[in-house]
């Protein structure tokens, strides 16, 4: 057996928190969704002004994040991205067609070293997507820090 860490809603709204302030400070129109490490959606926020589309893209950048424990931009960084054509992960996204995304803006959740859940953050460019995701990453690490697991 094993203890299991997973994350809460509890835990999610200061990652929402400390990542809109981000995307406020940026100017720019985000959806941030939190998801356990399941991949079910914990907290979902489109703020004002965000694209409709961002909320699907945004929950699957998560899923990515939490299930395939890494950033989701890994996929596809120069020059061996394990999901460019050519390399040994070519095509894997359509594996889990609409679930499954490669780019810019999923993060895996870490506590203790083993992934607790993802952040998915979409409504900008590559750089102002993994802004944000860093600064909602920093916000859980703030929140552990403060309220360790019990």
């Amino acid at each position: 057996m094993h203890q299991v860490f997973r994350i809460t809603l509890d835990d999610a709204l200061p990652v929402l928190v400390a990542a809109r302030a981000k995307a406020d400070e940026l100017g720019v129109k985000q959806t941030l969704c939190v998801v356990d490490d399941g991949g079910n959606v914990v907290a979902l926020h489109r703020l004002p002004g965000a694209r409709l589309t961002g909320v699907d893209i945004a929950i699957a950048k998560a899923f990515t994040a939490a299930g395939h424990e890494r950033a989701t931009h890994l996929f596809n960084e120069a020059p061996h991205g394990p999901a460019l054509p050519g390399n040994e992960a070519f095509g894997i996204s359509h594996m889990l067609p609409g679930k499954f995304a490669i780019f810019v803006g999923g993060f895996p959740i870490e506590y203790d070293g083993r992934i607790v859940g993802g952040l998915g953050v979409s409504g900008g460019n590559g750089e102002q997507d993994k802004a944000v995701g860093a600064a909602g990453l920093a916000g859980f690490a703030v929140h552990v820090a403060e309220h360790p697991p019990t």
